[in-house]
């Protein structure tokens, strides 16, 4: 007579799956039985007055009447703004005429920005005192119409 081509191991593993698979099939059926809505109270979440998720209702005595008049939905207008002065004024830290770039440092922030030939309306060396505006560049801060101030 001829021995089994099951081994010990083969049929473990084989058992370990079958019970896996009966554990997995009670759960099943239990979560059917315990299954849960939207609408039972407890999957019910309010929110306090200070953002927080929590699962108390909240206290209709603190209510705060709040005025639809009130309400504002928009961006100021032009008008209620202050006008911002743009000029900026710096000193010609460094500047090579060959490449046409320098830097410019700013009296009021002591940033370095950088400045183009191509947007200078005259030719700047170093130590010029400037008055310029400021456009972001793809690289950063970039000097725009940079005049030298006298």
């Amino acid at each position: 007579m001829g021995r089994s081509q099951e081994t010990f191991g083969k049929r473990e593993r084989e058992a370990k799956r079958a019970k896996k698979k009966k554990e997995k099939d009670l759960k099943k059926q239990e979560a059917k039985g315990n299954k849960r809505t939207l609408d039972s109270p407890d999957m019910i979440a309010y929110v306090d007055e200070f953002g927080r998720i929590v699962d108390t209702p909240p206290d209709p005595t603190e209510r705060e009447e709040i005025n639809l008049e009130d309400i504002q939905i928009s961006v100021p207008k032009d008008e209620d703004m202050e006008p911002v002065d743009k000029t900026r004024r710096g000193v010609v830290t460094m500047f090579n005429s060959d490449k046409g770039f320098g830097f410019i440092r700013d009296t009021d922030t002591r940033d370095s920005i950088f400045a183009h030939v191509t947007n200078m309306k005259e030719e700047v060396s170093e130590g010029d005192k400037v008055e310029f505006e400021v456009e972001m560049s793809h690289k950063g801060p970039s000097a725009i119409k940079v005049v030298i101030v006298k």
